[in-house]
């Protein structure tokens, strides 16, 4: 990781009606170091992240002008320096306008990877702290959040300015509870959703689930794990689902086949590219519910092994308890005895 340039605002709003405060830092080119740390545990919060929305800069550039500036910028039309300038003026106009409190630092990030350039806007928030003085009196202080990320977008420069420009080369965290100031935020990005997670969910579970009845019981279970456990590496990774990386992962004899099987049978994008909610994804390999005092949640592998399922009778029959639930079982019944 590289970081080409950075810059930080902070800014408060805590008089809604009132002008906001802003404090601007030095444009930083290569900060190396310090900024690095910080950046990298940024990027873990980011990708990490569960419910985030893809899509494409909105095309109103009157109300969304930041993509005309960092187009520019991308030309060297403008400096890092300009650009920021620009930035953060529009920030802090929106803020002015505010009528909920806000307080943080808004952090943009340019950054050079191996194959490809990013740039990250992140609202850093605050934490408080206590610490003594060097009097020994005890006093409260702010520091960086290094736990919460709640308002961050991802620009993937090749895939807006490439050749083979795409249509999802945003990718936006918007945490709930962030309010007003949280729409402030999409609307400075200029934010526009292009893909519809839900559907795109669905339709990875749908296509997987049906590729998986394809093959022999005993490795059905096996394809569902291998696509989930490629769906989990890619959610790490802060990448979507794409189907032929996965169809060579699932079967690395015949890399082609689940693509021209979901082909087939699904609604794919054009783009070849899903976007599923890695939480969903889990069904493939886990059954789970809770209800009525009870919450139960087993691998999918053990029906008919482990756990038994009598539709007749609407009853479950698990062997082989767990240890753990095996001793509070036990000790339950020896108190109430």
């Amino acid at each position: 990781m590289a970081i080409k340039q950075l810059r930080t605002l902070f800014a408060s709003q805590y008089q809604p009606g009132q002008p906001a405060h802003v404090r601007p830092g030095p444009a930083l080119q290569e900060p190396g170091g310090d900024y690095e740390a910080l950046h990298k545990q940024m990027k873990r919060l980011f990708n990490s992240k569960p419910g985030k929305k893809y899509g494409r800069f909105s095309e109103d550039l009157g109300e969304c002008p930041f993509s005309a500036w960092l187009k520019d910028y991308q030309e060297e039309k403008q400096t890092f320096a300009a650009l920021t300038d620009r930035l953060f003026g529009q920030w802090q106009e929106l803020l002015n306008g505010c009528q909920e409190e806000f307080d943080g630092h808004l952090m943009i990030v340019h950054e050079a990877l191996a194959d490809a350039e990013v740039i990250y806007l992140l609202i850093i928030e605050n934490d408080s702290a206590m610490r003594f003085d060097s009097q020994q009196a005890l006093d409260a202080t702010d520091v960086l959040s290094l736990s919460r990320l709640n308002l961050a977008v991802r620009i993937e420069l090749d895939d807006w300015l490439g050749d083979n420009a795409g249509d999802n080369y945003l990718t936006l965290v918007h945490g709930r509870g962030t309010g007003e100031p949280g729409e402030l935020f999409i609307k400075l990005c200029g934010f526009t959703n292009q893909v519809d997670v839900e559907k795109e969910t669905v339709t990875f579970l749908d296509a997987v689930e049906a590729f998986a009845k394809t093959s022999a019981p005993e490795e059905a279970g096996a394809v569902r794990n291998r696509a989930y456990e490629f769906c989990k590496e890619q959610h790490a990774l802060g990448e979507p689902v794409e189907i032929e990386a996965l169809s060579g992962y699932l079967d690395e004899n015949q890399p082609e086949r689940f693509k021209e099987f979901a082909a087939q049978t699904a609604e794919l994008p054009e783009s070849g590219v899903l976007h599923p909610d890695h939480r969903k994804v889990k069904k493939l390999v886990r059954i789970a519910g809770s209800g009525g005092g009870m919450s139960v949640s087993f691998s999918s592998d053990l029906v008919n092994q482990a756990i038994y399922y009598d539709r007749d009778s609407d009853a479950l029959t698990i062997t082989r308890l767990p240890k753990a639930l095996r001793e509070q079982l036990q000790r339950y019944l020896e108190e109430r005895e």
